[in-house]
């Protein structure tokens, strides 16, 4: 058969829509991440400013973690940069969790990305803020698209590749914070902790955008690559968000809040509840839930604020407006 651009298309939105598809038939992991609780913490931040730090300190204590001595890793959404347009995980959030970090004793802590679109990572540095923000903070950056690679067996099966070569920098890192911008996304509904997974692969080896893994399932690769690289911590980009046709074309929406987690599962089923849409009908959610982490709100404990369902649902694309909450009672746990 032969495919072309319209036929993948529709492949990926057939996929994404078909929550009882052969993705959820059958278990295809070799590993359970899924602790019997989940802690998220809601925090609100009015504005992209030195305040932030103040805001991530409060909520990284609320999870009192242990990080003494470890090296950390944060890896933010930082696809492409569009003049006016809020596709990035902002810079100054990210510093702010750099020095979070630090002060709870971390051994090292760098920034590590692998645009999926842009091929020039350093121009995208420059032109988000990036490369300004770290060097003024000292913090230290990979591009993982041109790091060193090794070869891992794949702890999840479900592209139906055995392996994937990914670089050094997060093979060896202690702790891997996923640090994404909430966005809906065209092909997976949306982009969250998750989905900015895919940001590990390297270009240089799956193509640009990762052209490999699409081809393979874009939702059967977040659950590949989520089940080999282990997301230990989340701090999510709400501040303004993104509905429509993201990740990259959308419209900037307010929400005003960080979403921390120590469960990749349990942030982006309460970012999507944030959104207004229902975590149970977004695939690679559903399916992570079975060993990933919780999405069901009775094993989450809320460390800060409660879940805020907005009046409107975050606009999607046509072929997602199914993922929206229906009715009071989908909201409740």
């Amino acid at each position: 058969m032969k495919f072309d651009r319209r036929t993948f298309l529709a492949g990926s939105l057939g996929l994404a829509a078909g929550a009882t598809t052969s993705l959820l038939a059958l278990p295809k992991y070799h590993v359970n991440r899924r602790r019997p609780r989940s802690r998220v913490a809601i925090l609100t931040a009015e504005s992209y400013s030195e305040d932030l730090e103040r805001i991530l300190w409060h909520g990284l204590n609320l999870f009192h973690l242990d990080i003494r001595g470890k090296s950390v890793l944060i890896k933010p959404n930082l696809v492409d940069y569009i003049p006016g347009n809020h596709v990035n995980t902002h810079p100054l959030l990210v510093c702010a969790a750099a020095e979070g970090f630090r002060r709870l004793g971390a051994k090292t802590v760098l920034v590590s990305e692998g645009p999926g679109h842009q091929r020039d990572t350093e121009l995208v540095l420059i032109e988000s803020g990036f490369a300004n923000q770290l060097h003024q903070q000292r913090i230290p950056f990979v591009d993982l698209n041109r790091d060193e690679l090794f070869e891992r067996r794949l702890l999840a099966s479900y592209t139906g590749m055995k392996s994937l070569w990914l670089p050094r920098t997060i093979l060896e890192s202690d702790f891997v914070v996923s640090m994404p911008k909430v966005k809906a996304h065209h092909w997976s509904g949306v982009t969250l902790s998750m989905k900015n997974m895919f940001g590990v692969v390297p270009g240089t080896k799956y193509g640009w955008p990762k052209n490999i893994l699409h081809w393979k399932g874009i939702q059967e690769s977040i659950l590949d690559i989520c089940a080999t690289v282990p997301v230990h911590f989340v701090i999510a980009d709400a501040i303004i968000a993104m509905e429509g046709n993201g990740p990259l074309n959308g419209s900037a929406r307010r929400l005003n809040r960080i979403i921390l987690a120590d469960d990749p599962v349990a942030a982006d089923a309460t970012c999507a509840r944030l959104m207004g849409l229902d975590p149970d009908r977004i695939v690679h959610l559903q399916a992570g839930a079975q060993f990933l982490g919780n999405s069901l709100v009775a094993r989450i404990d809320q460390l800060a604020e409660t879940v805020c369902f907005p009046e409107m649902p975050f606009q999607t694309v046509p072929e997602f407006e199914y993922l929206r909450l229906k009715s009071d009672t989908e909201r409740r746990p």
